[in-house]
């Protein structure tokens, strides 16, 4: 991929717009790449896509036809060295790591995704990230592409965002409402004055370290409320999410029309 790394993009007031793609079709993410979307979210926690997958929706994005594609990030089934390794090689440059609680958890998972001495990663001379061999300078400038994101989904993951933002390697941080919710006791209430206090606090602690912040908002309302409060990336709706919707929404107004 030949153009800027996504953390470039992430200045303070940028407003990036992304969708959440969890329904396992590399079609619906050739679609969502060739919308316009400024990125996309390949979801692996909450969703059944598995490695192989992750391929065919990375070669799916790449051949949407735009004027400048959608930077796809990867949400690993959980924050761990293998799978990290695993993605890097098939090209994933942009990580979403899920429920990151302290520094030391962030720490770690910088590491997986650098070379010795800077990180744990192991080597592999032929995969797809390096064009199985042919881009010979790989090992001295994989790192300059790479974006790491980590999720914030707890009170006491907010209450430590200014020790996680001090770890060399992390790009950015995103809150995740629905669980920092239901951590408070507020679940499936993501918008109660209590979550959406603490949601003020953590973009604040985000930006007094210097790091852009991102959060889930579905719905334009929603989007740009967050975008408003200094969010510099929100998913604006999931691919599910706008089928369900608009699917229903269809049936019903077929069926009451008059």
């Amino acid at each position: 991929m030949s153009h800027p790394p996504f953390r470039k993009s992430l200045t303070r007031h940028s407003r990036k717009a992304g969708f959440w793609l969890s329904l396992c079709a590399p079609t619906a993410t050739e679609i969502a790449a060739g919308s316009g979307i400024d990125w996309l979210l390949l979801d692996m926690e909450h969703s059944p896509n598995d490695l192989s997958q992750i391929t065919d929706h990375l070669r799916a994005a790449q051949s949407a036809p735009c004027g400048t594609p959608a930077e796809i990030i990867v949400r690993p089934p959980v924050s761990e060295q293998t799978m990290t390794k695993r993605l890097l090689d098939i090209g994933v440059r942009n990580f979403m790591f899920p429920m990151i609680q302290t520094a030391a958890d962030a720490e770690k998972v910088v590491s997986w995704t650098r070379y010795p001495p800077e990180g744990v990663r192991g080597i592999s001379a032929t995969v797809r990230a390096n064009n199985y061999g042919r881009q010979t300078d790989y090992l001295s400038t994989y790192a300059n592409a790479l974006c790491v994101i980590v999720q914030v989904e707890s009170a006491e993951a907010v209450g430590n965002i200014p020790a996680i933002a001090a770890i060399a390697g992390v790009d950015a941080i995103f809150v995740g409402p629905g669980d920092l919710a239901a951590s408070m006791g507020h679940a499936g209430n993501p918008m109660h004055k209590d979550v959406q206090e603490q949601i003020s606090q953590a973009i604040a602690a985000i930006h007094a370290a210097g790091l852009p912040g991102g959060i889930l908002g579905y719905g334009a309302e929603t989007a740009q409320r967050y975008f408003d409060q200094g969010f510099e990336f929100v998913a604006i709706a999931g691919d599910a999410w706008l089928l369900t919707r608009h699917m229903d929404a269809m049936v019903h107004d077929i069926r009451n029309a008059t």
